[in-house]
């Protein structure tokens, strides 16, 4: 079994950035929030990193989360938008390292794929996915929202099963604490 936690999942943004919450609890994940950070109204982009870093850091004083699962920007053609995702991200991951919070960066194909089978899947089929999965009743109006608790979804199952932190690293120090297991 892994030990419980709580990790932050975040869809980065620049109008809209979607946040899922998972509690670990006995190995099963379940949803604690699901929700968008809105800056379409702030027009300018410093203010918008601004409100970012503090919604982020909000999120992470009321859940406490163990870990933050963010998804890596991907390569598109205007360069503008790109800088502007990049800062985004990088906002709410200083938000994450401000608390000390350890941070794991995944690809979206790599969300996708872990999720539904399917690395090209569409926002749609991941949402749907996870409403299954996590047995969600009343889905969220924006899939930005969905898209961020895909990647906290994604970080679960990243966990190897059956985590421990005592577990031995190699078959020699695994028989030098149990050297009963040996047969002679």
């Amino acid at each position: 079994m892994s030990a419980d936690k709580i990790i932050l999942g975040i869809d980065p943004g620049t109008t809209i950035m979607g946040y899922g919450i998972l509690e670990i609890k006995l190995n099963k994940p379940i949803v604690i929030a699901i929700g968008v950070i809105e800056l379409q109204k702030l027009d300018d982009h410093f203010v918008r990193l601004k409100h970012i870093f503090e919604r982020v850091s909000g999120l992470i004083n009321e859940y406490k989360p163990d870990e933050l699962s963010i998804e890596a920007p991907f390569f598109g053609k205007n360069v503008q938008s790109m800088l502007k995702l990049g800062r985004a991200q990088g906002t709410a991951i200083a938000a994450a390292i401000s608390h000390s919070i350890p941070i794991f960066e995944y690809a979206p194909r790599k969300i996708k794929q872990s999720i539904t089978g399917n690395g090209n899947a569409s926002k749609e089929q991941v949402a749907s996915m996870l409403q299954k999965i996590l047995n969600i009743k009343e889905m969220p109006k924006h899939l930005d929202a969905t898209d961020g608790l895909a990647a906290a979804l994604c970080h679960y199952y990243q966990i190897p099963v059956g985590e421990n932190k005592n577990a031995a690293k190699s078959w020699k120090e695994f028989l030098s604490k149990n050297p009963e297991r040996l047969k002679k």
